[in-house]
């Protein structure tokens, strides 16, 4: 069955008992492995007791088929409910997991990690449809979702941030959920016994000299200014900046664009256009992004989000360095808003 929108906590707080094997997938690798961790820590008290949890990977399962079927039926010397928890599971593996799904034995769970999944993909078909199987999708945050997340993990942490905080947060962070928690506890130890993150305390340190980085890529980007676009991506890059990462925050900047851009075509003038991002512009990005409002018409920002996908997609299986696919799809995307 598809656990979506609200039931996707409920499930979290109690997995069904009659659910027998869940399929967490998707873009965000951190909110996949936050997700099923949450999910294992309702069953077992210790992630880390070998007696209740079975650690595999999709290789593991993939070269011996009947071992999934094995743990998932072993019991417990000390009693209690196993967990079977599948890392990296391919693809390829869907027909192993029908077959358990067919004849379960045992009342252990199976937790099968994957990454993206199209809805035509096989495991993730087989877990949609199943009676005995649970499938959670999850998408890299953003918009509202994203700046509740940030909310939350300040909160967690003792700490308050105004609107201006949070979007400046909400346009480093957001591509992976582990990363994201990771970079607000690092601002957590950074603010000591203060409690009120103001603008500088987050620009000294989510990103830090990578964050200016960024941010002159983005309007270098999407105004078409090759020569800095060049030198932003320098600087980035040698940050340490992981492509695909990059590739995932410029595409939610062309969706942020293609909202405002939206609601232009909706009657809107740009300024209050922008007004209605969650979270909002930052002050200094402002002037930039209603440019680049003046530049990408709906249509061409549906090509550019198009291109960012694919790009996504050939950095994990062409085989090709991932920067120099990366540097080539956004040098097209300047390319692009030259044309204008």
């Amino acid at each position: 069955m598809k656990i979506t929108g609200g039931r996707i906590e409920e499930f979290l707080r109690s997995p069904p008992d009659h659910v027998r094997a869940v399929l967490v997938y998707g873009r965000d690798e951190g909110l996949v492995r936050e997700r099923a961790a949450r999910i294992l820590g309702r069953i077992v008290d210790d992630p880390a007791d070998p007696f209740r949890v079975a650690e595999l990977s999709g290789r593991d399962i993939e070269t011996d088929p009947a071992r999934l079927a094995d743990e998932a039926a072993a019991l417990s010397m000390i009693g209690g409910r196993r967990v079977v928890r599948v890392r990296e599971s391919a693809e390829t593996a869907h027909k192993v997991f029908a077959s358990f799904l067919e004849h379960p034995v045992g009342d252990n769970l199976v937790i099968v990690e994957a990454g993206d999944l199209g809805p035509r993909a096989a495991l993730r078909a087989l877990f949609d449809s199943a009676e005995r199987a649970a499938a959670i999708a999850c998408y890299p945050d953003e918009g509202a979702g994203l700046d509740r997340v940030i909310a939350e993990s300040l909160a967690a942490h003792g700490l308050a941030g105004d609107a201006e905080v949070r979007g400046y947060l909400a346009a480093h962070l957001g591509s992976d959920r582990m990363v994201t928690r990771s970079e607000i506890a690092k601002l957590a130890v950074y603010m000591g016994e203060s409690t009120t993150v103001r603008l500088e305390d987050a620009r000294a340190c989510v990103g830090d000299s990578g964050a200016a980085s960024v941010d002159e890529l983005l309007s270098a980007l999407g105004t078409g200014n090759q020569d800095a676009l060049d030198r932003a991506l320098d600087r980035v890059f040698e940050d340490g900046t992981a492509p695909v990462g990059l590739l995932r925050l410029v595409n939610r900047h062309f969706q942020r664009l293609h909202l405002a851009a939206g609601h232009i075509g909706q009657g809107l003038p740009p300024d209050k256009a922008i007004g209605r991002l969650k979270p909002p512009v930052i002050f200094k990005a402002m002037a930039s992004f209603r440019t680049q409002l003046g530049i990408w018409t709906p249509d061409r920002l549906t090509d550019a989000l198009d291109l960012l996908l694919a790009a996504e997609a050939d950095c994990k299986t062409s085989g090709m360095p991932d920067q120099t696919l990366c540097r080539r799809a956004l040098t097209r995307l300047a390319q692009m808003a030259r044309r204008h």
